[in-house]
């Protein structure tokens, strides 16, 4: 359900957001930006559903998302001495895991229009 102390998300073959669904994971403010900006910014389906480790070969790109790293794209997941390898080799980001980080970073600095009520100032 999570990846460490960060929420597994991952992105079909067919350019779905998807993250687990389970009572096991606490609420992020992170995955559920995330899952805001696929839908809202880039027109993605959102899916918030079981995900089981033997069927990783549905995703093209994964990553942990979570508020330090805001998200960590994952290259490999080996289990029961299989490895399944995500985008490329495995050694960096795909392209949606980036246009996901880039945005909602973008977003956090004031570079891209945020939803309502995302940001505020705060004063001294």
């Amino acid at each position: 359900d999570e990846v460490g102390t960060s929420n597994f998300f991952g992105i079909t073959k067919e350019g779905v957001f998807v993250t687990p669904k389970s009572p096991s994971i606490l609420p992020s403010i992170t995955k559920y930006s995330l899952m805001h900006i696929a839908k809202e910014y880039f027109g993605m389906t959102v899916e918030e559903r079981p995900v089981s480790i033997n069927h990783l070969d549905e995703f093209a790109e994964a990553g942990a998302c979570g508020t330090a790293a805001v998200i960590t794209p994952i290259g490999a997941i080996s289990h029961d001495g299989q490895t399944h390898t995500f985008y490329a080799d495995g050694k960096q980001a795909g392209p949606v895991t980036t246009k996901l980080y880039e945005t909602l970073t973008g977003i956090q600095r004031g570079e891209i229009n945020a939803p309502a009520g995302w940001l505020m100032t705060v004063e001294p």
